[in-house]
């Protein structure tokens, strides 16, 4: 059994352009789906947040709007309880990646308020990638590859195409402009090319050992893209 490390942020709310707080954490969909099917295809999943602390769920992310009526969303809220993993998790800061086949990165907003500017995770994301690690991130994930940046400044995803949640989905979320900034944008600005597809439809964009989605919608087909290099 391999072990599959899923590094979910540790924010519990997200700092908007007027310094307010805007309560979020990890979206629940994008960290069951994926951690459904690596469990059922026989792996270990251990979860790592910044300096060890439980990570926060969205709460947004278990209305029934979000997940196609009350019975979806009853579903995701048991299978969550079920992920027990979410409750013990390491330091990031100790994570040997030297021990995991795989590495998987949850979005929500949260990853824009600490993994965005997360030294460590941006560590370990640059070693991840430069060893041939199947590595997966996820809608707001991506934000986490803003801090994968070398001695020279450059940002060691650049010339990588992902999928990454887009302006036209913030827009559309509603949150946009109340934002210090936009994924999409910031992505951009750092020499990652975002594969952009049609807002709230899956996509996923694998190049060489990265595999990316786009929304919540893209976890699950994500998760199974990442399970082939696997092997």
């Amino acid at each position: 059994m391999s072990k599959i490390l899923f590094v979910v942020t540790g924010a519990d709310s997200w700092t908007l352009a007027d310094g307010s707080q805007h309560p979020t954490g990890f979206w629940a969909e994008e960290a069951v789906a994926p951690y459904e099917a690596f469990r059922a295809a026989g792996h270990e999943v251990v979860v790592a947040t910044p300096g060890g602390v439980v990570p926060t769920v969205d709460r947004a992310s278990l209305a029934p709007e979000v997940n196609g009526g009350q019975e979806n969303a009853d579903r995701i809220a048991k299978a969550l309880e079920s992920f027990t993993e979410l409750r013990s998790p390491l330091r990031l800061e100790d994570v040997r990646l030297d021990d995991y086949a795989a590495v998987f990165y949850p979005g929500g907003h949260g990853p824009m308020e600490d993994l965005a500017v997360n030294a460590d995770s941006g560590r370990l994301l640059a070693r991840a990638l430069e060893s041939g690690l199947p590595l997966g991130v996820v809608c707001h994930g991506p934000a986490a590859l803003l801090a994968a940046v070398g001695a020279d400044g450059r940002n060691a995803f650049a010339g990588y195409e992902v999928a990454a949640f887009t302006n036209a989905e913030e827009i559309q979320g509603g949150l946009a402009e109340r934002a210090k900034w936009l994924l999409q944008d910031r992505l951009t600005e750092a020499g990652v090319t975002v594969r952009a597809g049609e807002p709230w439809a899956p996509l996923v964009v694998t190049d060489r050992n990265l595999v990316t989605g786009q929304n919540p919608a893209s976890s699950a087909p994500l998760a199974q893209e990442l399970l082939k290099h696997l092997g």
